[in-house]
């Protein structure tokens, strides 16, 4: 299903965090130094998030391989970043890091709550840790989407990765990130183009050129464009929605999630679990490109 271009109209506030961005990585190339190192935890940032339009909820989820029957009423918590990125990117400007280069290590989301569709949200999203080892720094934020009935009906904890190309360059490291694990159960299998990109921007405002202009995505060193993070993770978590829990989508309880390599479009890749572990990959033994741990509520 083609994504309607008019999504764009409701991605004013993650298209002007983007631009905002842009320009301080301009400042940051002219030469002009970063403020100095951020205090942390840092202040924690509010905001109103009006309702979330129905068919662009409804949309989201068929794109994300869910079923509209199963949210009636309610909008998905993996829609998060669509309103929490303007936020996310206003706590971590001032920051001494080339930001422009921030990446999306993974992230975990707790599920307290329903998210009532046709309701607004309040929002706080605080700058949490900085880990600086010196060849990358890991940027923890927190997000928390409260509604009129719960107070932290959503949980999201957001780690961007920025390389910062210290260290040892002499000794070419092996390959060490995961891979699925060779006896293990496939869930799903998808078939992801390399239109996949430019259609979750649409619906979530997260037009990071890498993700869906080709020429973008080589100059910073992918082979093609590449998945979206986020795009993997509300993929995985509708594929146990349906696999798992038949539809129930108030079962699972929290998903806690790395982003292990960049997904390059397009691919076939599977959704694979091993006890309470999932992976998304190309197959047993191969690369994975998610892996996480996720709970079940009894």
């Amino acid at each position: 299903m083609a994504v309607p271009t008019r999504y764009i109209l409701h991605q004013g506030p993650v298209l002007g965090a983007l631009a905002r961005a842009a320009v301080v990585a301009a400042k940051s190339a002219s030469g002009k130094p970063n403020k100095a190192p951020a205090q942390v935890p840092g202040p924690i940032i509010t905001a109103k998030i009006s309702p979330r339009p129905a068919d662009l909820v409804r949309d989201y989820i068929i794109h994300v391989g869910g079923d509209p029957a199963w949210y009636r009423g309610q909008v998905p918590a993996h829609l998060f970043p669509q309103w929490v990125f303007p936020l996310q990117a206003r706590g971590i400007e001032g920051l001494q890091y080339p930001i422009q280069r921030v990446l999306n290590g993974g992230s975990r989301l707790q599920m307290n709550a329903p998210l009532p569709l046709g309701e607004p949200f309040e929002l706080k999203v605080q700058l949490i840790d900085i880990d600086d080892n010196g060849r990358r720094a890991v940027i923890h934020q927190r997000a928390i989407t409260s509604t009129a009935s719960h107070p932290e009906a959503v949980v999201a904890d957001v780690y961007g990765i920025v390389p910062l190309g210290g260290g040892d360059k002499s000794e070419k490291r092996k390959d060490d990130r995961p891979r699925v694990p060779v006896v293990c159960k496939e869930l799903a299998r998808w078939e992801l183009g390399t239109h996949v990109g430019l259609d979750f921007a649409k619906l979530t405002g997260d037009f990071n050129p890498i993700h869906w202009i080709p020429p973008a995505a080589r100059a910073n060193g992918f082979r093609n464009v590449i998945n979206h993070g986020f795009s993997t993770m509300a993929r995985a978590i509708e594929g146990l929605n349906r696999s798992l829990f038949s539809g129930d989508v108030s079962r699972l309880e929290a998903i806690d999630v790395k982003f292990t390599r960049p997904l390059v479009l397009p691919a076939k890749v599977g959704l694979y679990i091993e006890d309470d572990s999932v992976f998304v990959g190309d197959a047993p033994g191969g690369p994975a490109y998610l892996v996480g741990t996720y709970s079940v509520r009894s």
